[in-house]
């Protein structure tokens, strides 16, 4: 297993009353996940918890098997959450709809491996270039392949908050799986969209590009949001790859 070094952090933001986002980090198991609940009130915070909870009863302790057997633990992790959110919503009727998007990054000998559903995002800073490797799945993301719209027009699009996919609120779910190969240095940035709505990528990488810790990158990562209005919730988690074996 590649070894990182990895830093959350949380941030209810200025307009929000409580933090529906969630996140864990296991790095002895080569873990970090990021969860953004949606569905109000109480709601979205309580189908975030349950994903990330998942994802720990899966991997926390577990030595991570290379190739296919990772990228089956992964999809694991999401269909069980799937169905203990969709399982909590008809038990408890004041949580019915409730939903979250995830990132689920896994870190397997020289490999990584993301799952991705919704619009939180995974980015990789690799050689002072930032690159968003995990696709939108929202309404203004299939425009813009459709070339109905410009990337300028998507920051102000009405429908931008459309999400296409969430965990928990539907029987079935497709999750996408993002694969590559790890380089001592790489810096992979997971965050919920309280972050790139209020910042544009281009400061995102000149906070990564920074010569401080990950502490420090990623309290300012946050500040930045709220400094941009802090609408949402803003969550962040870093990992940086030390070596590979």
């Amino acid at each position: 297993m590649a070894i990182i070094t990895c830093v959350g952090k949380s941030d209810v933001g200025l307009k929000r009353p409580n933090n529906e986002d969630a996140l864990i980090l296991l790095p002895e198991s080569g873990v970090v996940t990021v969860a953004d609940g949606m569905g109000g009130r109480a709601s979205g915070e309580v189908a975030s918890r349950i994903f990330v909870d998942t994802v720990r009863e899966v991997f926390d302790g577990v030595g991570i098997p290379p190739g296919q057997e990772t990228d089956e633990l992964v999809r694991m992790a999401y269909l069980l959450a799937n169905e203990r959110i969709l399982r909590r919503g008809k038990e408890m009727p004041e949580h019915r709809g409730m939903g979250c998007t995830a990132e689920l990054m896994v870190f397997s000998g020289d490999a990584f491996v993301v799952g991705h559903v919704g619009d939180s995002r995974t980015y990789l800073f690799r050689q002072e270039e930032l690159r968003q490797i995990t696709r939108d799945h929202t309404v203004v993301q299939e425009q813009l392949d459709h070339g109905l719209i410009t990337p300028a027009e998507v920051r102000r699009h009405p429908h931008r908050h459309v999400i296409l996919r969430a965990v928990g609120t539907g029987d079935s779910l497709a999750i996408d799986l993002v694969r590559g190969k790890c380089l001592p240095g790489d810096l992979f940035l997971l965050c919920s969209d309280g972050l790139y709505d209020m910042v544009e990528d281009d400061s995102i990488r000149e906070v990564l590009s920074l010569p401080l810790d990950l502490e420090r990158k990623a309290e300012k990562l946050i500040a930045s949001a709220i400094a941009g209005g802090g609408h949402d919730n803003i969550t962040v988690v870093l990992a940086e790859v030390r070596a590979t074996p």
